[in-house]
C-alpha cells in the first residue's frame, strides 16, 4: 500500500467534484475547491475520521469493500478505479459483466433524481445505489450482506422480500427474478457469483428449482406495477429502466401519473421518508450522527 500516492489521489479527485456533481445542495460559501472530506465520507458511508486519515497516509489498509464504496463516491472511472485499489495494495477487480462498480454516467443521471424513487442494480439484483426516497419506498437495501445483497436470493429465502407486491403479482415477480438471474448466469458463467447464486438457490428453494427449469431469460424491467407500501398501501407506478451498454448494471426510476392519487402517495410518502430517515435529537441538542 502506498500511503502517500493513495491520500494524493484522494484529495485530487475530491477536489475535482463539485456538489452538484454527486447530487448534493451547494450550501454555504465554500473555501476551497470541490466536495468537503465529510461529503465524501457520508457518500462512501464511512467515518468522516477515517477518510480523513486516507488522506493523511495515516490510515490502515482500506478494505475492497470501502474502495469499491470510494470509487462510487468519488465518481471514478474503471481506469481510475483500478488504480485506486492498485495504491491500496488489492488486485484489481476483473471487469466482467458482474462488475459492481457503477459507470460515472449513469451515476450522473441518478444524481440528478431527487423526487422519484431510483436504485441502480446489477444483473444480480444487488442494489448499487439507493436515493432516499427510494429508501422510503423500497427499505433501505445498504443493511443487507453476502448472498442477501442479491434481491433474488432475498425473494426465494425472505418471506418479507414480497409482502411489497400484490399476491396476484408475486408468481410473475418470482418468473422475472429467475429470468434474470439466468441471463446474467449465461453472461457469466458456472464459476461466477452468478453461478454461486444458482447452486445456492437450486439447494434450498424448491420454488426457484421449478422455476430455474423453464428456461426462461429475460433482463426486463420496464413494467407498470403496484407495489404495497406498509403506511400508504398500494401505490400504482411506471418503471423506467437505462441499461449500460453490457447491460450489466440497471437504472430503475419509479414515476407515478401527473396528478394520480399515486402521485399524491408519492409526494406524501417524501415526507414520511424524511421523517423516517431523519435521526432523532440528541438529549443535549445536537443530532445523532
Amino acid at each position: 500500500m502506498d500511503h502517500t500516492a493513495l491520500a494524493d489521489f484522494l484529495r485530487s479527485r475530491r477536489s475535482g467534484l463539485r456538489p452538484e456533481d454527486v447530487g448534493l445542495p451547494e450550501g454555504p460559501r465554500r473555501l476551497v475547491p470541490g466536495l468537503r472530506r465529510e461529503e465524501v465520507a457520508a457518500l462512501a458511508g464511512m467515518s468522516a475520521d477515517y477518510y480523513v486519515r486516507m488522506e493523511q497516509a495515516r490510515s490502515p489498509q482500506p478494505s475492497e469493500q470501502m474502495l469499491a464504496a470510494l470509487a462510487r463516491a468519488l465518481r471514478l472511472s474503471n481506469d481510475e478505479r483500478d488504480y485506486l485499489y492498485r495504491l491500496a495494495g488489492h488486485n484489481v477487480p476483473a471487469r466482467t459483466p458482474l462488475d459492481t462498480h457503477v459507470a460515472p454516467s449513469l451515476m450522473r443521471v441518478f444524481d440528478r433524481l431527487e423526487e422519484t424513487p431510483a436504485l441502480i442494480l446489477s444483473s444480480l439484483g444487488e442494489t448499487l445505489a439507493q436515493n432516499w426516497l427510494g429508501a422510503a419506498l423500497l427499505g433501505d437495501h445498504s443493511r443487507h450482506t453476502g448472498l442477501a445483497r442479491s434481491s433474488v436470493y432475498r425473494w426465494f429465502t425472505d418471506p418479507a422480500e414480497r409482502e411489497i407486491y400484490p399476491v396476484a403479482d408475486r408468481p410473475r415477480q418470482s418468473r422475472a427474478q429467475v429470468a434474470g438471474l439466468r441471463a446474467a448466469f449465461g453472461a457469466a458463467g458456472q464459476h461466477s457469483r452468478a453461478g454461486a447464486l444458482v447452486r445456492e438457490l437450486s439447494r434450498v428453494s424448491v420454488e426457484f428449482t421449478e422455476i430455474w427449469e423453464l428456461q426462461d431469460v429475460a433482463t426486463r424491467f420496464e413494467d407498470h406495477k403496484t407495489l404495497i407500501h406498509p403506511e400508504l398501501g398500494a401505490i400504482e407506478l411506471d418503471c423506467q429502466t437505462l441499461f449500460t451498454e453490457d447491460h450489466g448494471q440497471a437504472l430503475l426510476i419509479l414515476t407515478a401519473a401527473p396528478r394520480s392519487e399515486a402521485a399524491e402517495k408519492l409526494a406524501l410518502l417524501a415526507v414520511l421518508g424524511h421523517q423516517r430517515f431523519t435521526p432523532a435529537p440528541l438529549a443535549n441538542g445536537p443530532t445523532a450522527d
